[in-house]
């Protein structure tokens, strides 16, 4: 079913899975680069469009490429709370009433800059939390009745990094542990990022609301990290994983079933056999189906990001052919996302049209759709707190099917 423009903004959203890395303004992007002397391929927005932030990609490296000057610019207190603080306004404006914004602060941490784990989340909840306030002391929110904003923090542990090219951080782990393996020391940088998450969080009262696990997929399986995610799981964070983005259902299964995660993120080769590699799997039909049934009975949910799909990954040449079908037929829990706001010149308003224009959604199965965004997500509040939340937005989906003059 088609939905008008109007009708999707109107609606009460969510963004499970938002990568700050990669949702700049250019216009900021632009000026925190000549704040700080940092080069870039251009410095004019229609420069970047042409040469780094494109409508189309070529493969997933062209795709990533524009992550390192975003996380450049980030390496800046000031340049932090403002794109945090700016990612949630846009956000806001477009009806998105609840964001989880994820990133990898071990990216950005620098000891010449004065660059912690602490300020530098410190410096990401600043800016959105001012934007809260901001927009819950509005008369937007306080006379006409629209729901509150709200947001947590996702941290991310890196599944891949060198010992040069990716940060200072991880160069001087590198220098430090000189005599451990490449794979041991980026299994302890895992534990160190969720061990300083969960202090952080318990010590200020930070909403870090889950971690996640980034990065190349193939020859990094989530099994590697079972231990940092077994901590985190005993102390009562919740979890995310990158998974089946570019590898496989058994990645999906392992992110289940070692790092007991609680949503998966995009997840889109689940319903693709030829993905499976592991051997031991002789019966992927069966293997999948299986899986797949598991995950719905569960409500472990997906975190579709179409957009970003169809520009990583070639195999999908068509939107129509992407496994976001599969996932409805099967009556799986998924929630739509943008990925990245720059780097796939997107909107969550932009994303929820792209699906409902090209599947069949009807209005309930829409409405399930949203619910799950809140209901699933990782709420920085007691569980009460968040079915109330949740409550308050699909009784305003209700109230703006009535102004729409829709069938419910």
């Amino acid at each position: 079913m088609k939905y008008t423009d109007e009708f999707i903004k109107d609606l009460p959203k969510t963004d499970l899975h938002l990568h700050l890395d990669g949702s700049l303004r250019l216009e900021t992007l632009i000026e925190a680069a000549k704040k700080n002397n940092i080069e870039l391929p251009s410095f004019t927005k229609e420069g970047l469009k042409e040469l780094v932030f494109k409508e189309n990609y070529n493969n997933l490296g062209e795709y990533l490429n524009g992550f390192q000057y975003t996380c450049n610019v980030l390496r800046d207190l000031e340049t932090l709370e403002r794109s945090s603080y700016e990612l949630a306004i846009d956000n806001q404006n477009e009806g998105v009433n609840y964001i989880e914004v994820r990133f990898a602060p071990q990216l950005l941490i620098d000891e010449d800059s004065n660059l912690q784990f602490e300020n530098i989340i410190e410096a990401v909840n600043n800016g959105l939390e001012r934007a809260a306030k901001e927009y819950n002391n509005s008369k937007k929110v306080i006379s006409d009745g629209y729901p509150p904003f709200n947001y947590g923090i996702i941290c991310c542990a890196m599944r891949m990094f060198g010992p040069k090219g990716f940060s200072p951080y991880y160069s001087n782990i590198f220098e430090t542990l000189k005599y451990s393996s490449n794979m041991d020391i980026i299994k302890q940088a895992s534990m160190e990022m969720v061990k300083a998450a969960i202090g952080l969080r318990d010590q200020k009262n930070i909403p870090i609301v889950g971690i996640d696990l980034a990065g190349q997929e193939e020859g990094y399986p989530a099994h590697k990290f079972k231990e940092a995610y077994a901590y985190a799981h005993t102390h009562f964070m919740h979890k995310t994983v990158h998974a089946g983005e570019a590898y496989g259902a058994e990645s999906i299964f392992e992110a289940i079933t070692q790092c007991h995660a609680d949503r998966i993120g995009h997840g889109y080769a689940l319903f693709m056999p030829d993905m499976i590699r592991d051997k031991k799997i002789t019966d992927k039909e069966k293997f999948i189906k299986d899986l797949a049934s598991f995950m719905a009975d569960k409500r472990t949910v997906m975190e579709v990001c179409l957009t970003s799909n169809l520009q990583t990954n070639p195999a999908i040449t068509n939107i129509k052919t992407h496994k976001f079908k599969d996932m409805l037929e099967n009556r799986m829990a998924t929630t739509i996302c943008t990925d990245n706001r720059l780097v796939s010149n997107t909107t969550i308003s932009k994303e929820l049209k792209l699906a409902t224009d090209n599947f069949d959604i009807p209005l309930k199965r829409l409405k399930d759709i949203l619910a799950y965004g809140f209901k699933k997500s990782f709420f920085h509040g007691s569980y009460v707190e968040k079915r109330k939340y949740a409550k308050t937005n699909m009784q305003y989906f209700d109230k703006i099917v009535s102004k729409h003059g829709l069938e419910h």
